[in-house]
């Protein structure tokens, strides 16, 4: 009996997903009512009693980002209609890259499960990507979750595997855990983007592993030169929140 080979080509409908990443974000003016800006919600799993660490939740806020970014349901169906998520996630795109990080425990992280998005878990941590959509309309259980106020100390873990997308924070700018969260969601996509479709589709078959971890000032010298050189993305925040506009908050190196 011959094994069946799984095809490791993407096909038409990933390479459509992927050229929405590819091909950047829009510069829509905001509205002039704020309830109307759109955003993607992050939930982060963390535990009073237990919590993980700090660098598995950047891991899976980044992850479960990318893993939105690049699901059947933003994209069409084999049939060529739009998928169930794709009109709110083309609108988001369409516009100023929005993402707010909030806190969940107990009932309320099961509570947020029902909310159409995806979760992902890395060694113990947990965050969950929902669709993007108006801050204004935001689903009354994940309005009710707090933004700030939550910190994690910041950890040692360990080499990275060959291979593995490394994002890599300035850790110069003291962010917090809800503020890197959607920093390091903003360079997964993006690096996703910068990466070829055949690139992004071994990535995705890897779910999108990838690690976070803090540069020291060398190192981010060195990173902010890769980027000058092409060789490596950055997030440029808008300066809504804790950072200066303009401020260079991730950096990650493009796959050979």
């Amino acid at each position: 009996m011959t094994q069946e080979v799984p095809d490791t080509r993407p096909g038409a409908r990933f390479r459509d997903r992927h050229a929405v990443l590819a091909r950047g974000y829009g510069d829509r003016p905001d509205p002039e009512d704020p309830s109307l800006v759109l955003a993607m919600p992050l939930v982060l799993h963390i535990a009073k009693a237990e919590p993980p660490a700090r660098s598995a939740v950047l891991q899976a806020a980044a992850t479960a980002t990318v893993t939105l970014c690049l699901d059947e349901r933003v994209g069409t169906g084999e049939d060529g209609e739009p998928g169930p998520w794709r009109g709110d996630y083309l609108a988001w795109t369409g516009a100023r890259i929005r993402k707010v990080a909030r806190r969940a425990r107990g009932a309320q992280w099961l509570a947020a499960q029902d909310v159409d998005g995806v979760t992902v878990d890395v060694d113990g941590a947990q965050a969950r990507a929902l669709v993007p959509g108006p801050v204004g309309a935001l689903d009354p259980r994940i309005r009710r979750l707090q933004i700030g106020g939550t910190d994690l100390d910041h950890d040692s873990p360990g080499d990275v595997a060959d291979g593995v997308p490394v994002l890599w924070v300035d850790g110069s700018l003291g962010m917090t855990v809800g503020k890197a969260a959607a920093q390091v969601g903003h360079a997964a996509m993006i690096l996703a983007g910068a990466m070829t479709t055949e690139q992004a589709w071994r990535w995705a078959h890897d779910d999108f592993r990838c690690a976070v971890r803090d540069a020291d000032p060398d190192r981010w010298a060195a990173l902010v030169d890769a980027v000058g050189a092409g060789r490596a993305v950055a997030v440029r925040d808008a300066g809504f929140t804790e950072v200066a506009p303009g401020s260079t908050t991730v950096v990650a190196e493009l796959p050979d």
